[in-house]
């Protein structure tokens, strides 16, 4: 049982990496300033960075270890969410675009 756990989460990080990296070029073609690194060729980590406006960033961290969304504007940490929580705002940032918004 533990195994197939293993196995599905790791697939979950991987798919969860990919569409961040499809995120990010979205976000670009829309001219904001954004990113999506990965460590290795297994896609069991990213790194991922947009920058909203004038001193308004987001930066989405996953891997084995875990999940994280900050928010910070003006080089201070508005919020900081993990695990569920923080991929709830990603699907928020996420239905943003689907609105079409435009970068500040």
């Amino acid at each position: 049982m533990f195994l197939r756990l293993a196995k599905q989460h790791r697939q979950f990080v991987q798919n969860l990496v990919m569409n961040l990296q499809a995120l990010a070029i979205v976000l670009e073609n829309r001219g904001y300033l954004a990113s999506c690194y990965t460590c290795g060729g297994q896609m069991n980590s990213a790194s991922f960075m947009v920058s909203l406006g004038e001193n308004h960033l987001i930066r989405f961290l996953v891997s084995d270890y875990g999940i994280t969304w900050t928010e910070m504007q003006d080089d201070r940490e508005l919020m900081k969410l993990e695990g569920a929580e923080a991929i709830s705002k990603l699907q928020e940032l996420a239905n943003l675009l689907k609105n079409q918004i435009q970068p500040c």
